[in-house]
């Protein structure tokens, strides 16, 4: 008896991949695909730059042609407020990179809020994974980035599902610079092209918010060119 690749695909365990649309998500997601099938999540939640990352996410679903999407609109928290990636009246920082102390693009608790749909999402969908592109490396300092925060949603996962669910959260590039995290998406033949990562702009990335200096950064260490465009960057 021979097995057709969607029955290959169909026996292999599921998992809830957050994918925002750049560069961490999009590795991490390629990373999930060796061994799972999976379903794509996607959260606007008032963001500076939410239709530029709405047409990433999709451009890397269709690469892969991921069937399973879900698109979840948070809005809420640009109601909330107080972080330069949801108010425009913060300021988003330019050449700040490095600087100590927690930047004000933190988004207050956001992976928290994100997680809790991938949860309840897992759940529904019987997903026993739930991948996510963080790096506490790399993260400018945000606090639910690190290790320990990860460990910390795991119990709660455990204390919050029902006595048979069984969903683990698996954070592939937590230890993971952005050279790293290229070089991965290059191994693994990611869609990297597509991705975005530029906190303020939606045509062409600004080159000077803490999220693209990290992505030439990561480019430059690799030793490839970056596939976008920046405003007055050569890269």
């Amino acid at each position: 008896m021979t097995f057709s690749s969607d029955d290959k695909q169909h026996k292999l365990p599921l998992a809830v991949c957050l994918v925002s649309g750049g560069l961490d998500s999009c590795v991490a997601a390629a990373i999930a695909i060796r061994n799972c099938r999976p379903a794509f999540l996607h959260v606007n939640y008032g963001q500076l730059t939410e239709e530029r990352e709405l047409l990433a996410f999709d451009a890397i679903a269709d690469h892969y042609g991921v069937k399973d999407r879900l698109k979840v609109d948070m809005s809420y928290l640009k109601s909330i407020g107080g972080s330069a990636l949801t108010d425009p009246a913060i300021p988003v920082p330019e050449e700040s990179l490095g600087e100590s102390g927690i930047p004000v693009t933190y988004v207050p608790f956001r992976n928290t809020h994100l997680l809790a749909v991938a949860v309840s999402w897992a759940e529904v969908l019987g997903a026993g994974y739930i991948y996510i592109g963080a790096t506490e490396v790399d993260s400018s300092g945000y606090p639910d980035c690190r290790k320990s925060y990860f460990d910390a949603c795991q119990l709660l996962i455990k204390e919050g599902t029902l006595p048979e669910t069984k969903i683990e959260i698996i954070t592939p590039l937590i230890d993971y610079n952005k050279g790293m995290v290229v070089k991965e998406g290059l191994a693994l033949k990611a869609p990297l092209r597509l991705t975005w990562s530029c906190y303020q702009n939606q045509d062409v990335a600004c080159g000077k918010c803490d999220s693209c200096l990290l992505r030439i950064k990561g480019f430059a260490a690799a030793g490839v060119s970056d596939p976008i465009r920046y405003a007055n960057v050569t890269v």
